[in-house]
């Protein structure tokens, strides 16, 4: 891409235009190496927003809780962006369903809500990225809040949690032997909980179960915990659901005043280098290495050639460390 043209999309999204931040997503999603570009652009005009992450099992109304969330942000005011990872293609019939179409219609023609599907297609690690990336770009328009709704299904739940600044699981009445099982990783993924569709039979024994467990998020570097709120809601009757944004709230402030928010974007920057520069070995080097030698071998060809990059590395990192001291005599 352009510079000039690189520059103008970039300058279109800083500007609030979801046309130009629905095409910059397709381009991520699909792989283009010209949206890299893009997001450096967009990199001064990041970190803002507020990150929410909702994850979950499958039934658990996800979806509708999001809607939910959308109005009563909307109602105090706040712009909102939603990022809803699905399992299939955003265009060919199974990412838009059922209650994520209600989604939509929540804030159809409200210009302060953008909302996109983005296709998992079965990734982990790349999926990650890409939901960084559109996060970003959600960000850049300034959306005073992104809204991630994972698919509730494998890695997804916890690479959420390298994501958002608070995540909420949200859980259902009726789970059993599944409920007990979830409980060993609340603490790992979850900032607050909640137990959704709360005017069914047993979501009290549920809410009241999960809350005597007084469950607790260990602090970075011996900085307080965070006590998990443990909340009950019916998004469909948006009972609860101001409850439900004032904890994420209250969850932001604490870790803006604690190491937490600090070790949380150490750990997400971290994440964005290794994704990038992994992407780029396999563009760069990786496919220009495999010859037939190393199809005929490949366990001790990839072992070599792991070696000379190590090597190649240290070299550089050597070149480097004498310039500085270079630098550092002549002053």
């Amino acid at each position: 891409m352009p510079v000039d043209a690189t520059t103008d999309q970039a300058e279109q999204v800083v500007a609030g235009s979801a046309l130009h931040a629905g095409r910059l997503i397709t381009r991520i999603e699909n792989g283009h190496a010209d949206a890299r570009a893009v997001l450096r652009s967009l990199a001064p005009h990041c970190g803002r927003a507020q990150l929410i992450g909702i994850t979950g099992p499958p039934g658990a109304g996800k979806s509708t809780l999001v809607s939910a969330l959308i109005r009563e942000l909307r109602d105090r005011g706040r712009t909102v962006g939603v990022i809803a990872v699905d399992p299939s293609s955003p265009f060919s019939g199974g990412a838009l369903l059922g209650d994520r179409d209600r989604m939509v219609e929540t804030s159809s023609g409200d210009s302060g809500v953008f909302i996109r599907s983005l296709a998992s297609r079965g990734a982990s690690g790349g999926l990650a990225a890409a939901v960084n990336d559109a996060v970003d770009v959600l960000d850049a328009m300034g959306k005073d809040v992104v809204i991630v709704e994972t698919v509730g299904v494998g890695q997804g739940e916890f690479e959420i949690a390298t994501i958002a600044h608070t995540v909420a699981l949200v859980l259902v009445p009726g789970y059993g032997d599944a409920l007990q099982a979830m409980k060993a990783g609340i603490t790992e993924i979850a900032d607050v909980v909640v137990v959704n569709k709360g005017d069914t039979p047993g979501a009290e024994q549920t809410f009241r179960e999960l809350a005597s467990q007084g469950f607790e998020r260990t602090g970075p570097d011996g900085s307080r915990p965070w006590r998990v709120p443990v909340l009950k809601a019916s998004a469909l009757r948006r009972e609860g659901v101001a409850e439900l944004v004032d904890a994420v709230d209250e969850h932001h402030r604490f870790t803006g005043q604690t190491q937490w928010r600090t070790a949380h974007e150490h750990a997400r920057r971290r994440a964005r280098f290794t994704a990038f520069a992994s992407d780029r070995l396999r563009e760069e080097l990786l496919e220009a290495a495999v010859d037939d030698r190393s199809l005929a071998d490949p366990y001790g060809a990839a072992e070599e050639f792991v070696e000379e990059l190590i090597d190649a590395h240290r070299r550089l990192a050597a070149q480097r460390a004498a310039g500085a001291a270079a630098e550092t005599e002549k002053k």
